[in-house]
């Protein structure tokens, strides 16, 4: 039941972000001059626990990064342009600080769904704690 409900939010959230732009003024506009581009609309989400399968969301951030940067993100712009640094790929955002954490085991699941330039994209990675997550060096993961 959980991971329904969990679907069922980030499919709501992936396509109000995807399908958010195409409503009233966009869709009576012809598109831009400078030519067609590759989606790039995410849902991330976070919650406590061992894994995704078993863990309810607490939080839920929008992020888009095409044509421009939007969202519910906190830092949209600083999260698309790390994003595009590394191509769209979340294992190869920056490594975790010098912060001084606890050694404390309390998990928290990130996961990431939607679209990068046009490619389906599914990612989950689990923090020890939310000291190591927010220490990890990337303002991606910070919302």
């Amino acid at each position: 039941m959980r991971n329904t409900a969990r679907w069922a939010a980030t499919l709501g959230l992936t396509a109000t972000a995807v399908c958010g732009p195409l409503t009233g003024a966009a869709l009576a506009e012809p598109a831009a001059a400078s030519g067609l581009y590759a989606p790039s609309a995410l849902v991330l989400t976070l919650g406590h626990g061992d894994s995704a399968a078993t863990v309810t969301p607490e939080r839920a951030v929008t992020l888009t990064c095409a044509p421009t940067s939007s969202g519910t993100h906190p830092a949209a712009p600083l999260a698309c342009a790390e994003l595009r640094a590394v191509g769209g790929d979340f294992d190869a955002l920056g490594a975790g600080s010098d912060a001084l954490c606890t050694r404390e085991y309390h998990p928290v699941v990130v996961t990431v769904d939607g679209v990068w330039r046009g490619k389906r994209v599914s990612y989950e990675r689990t923090f020890a704690n939310e000291c190591v997550k927010s220490s990890y060096g990337t303002s991606v993961f910070a919302f």
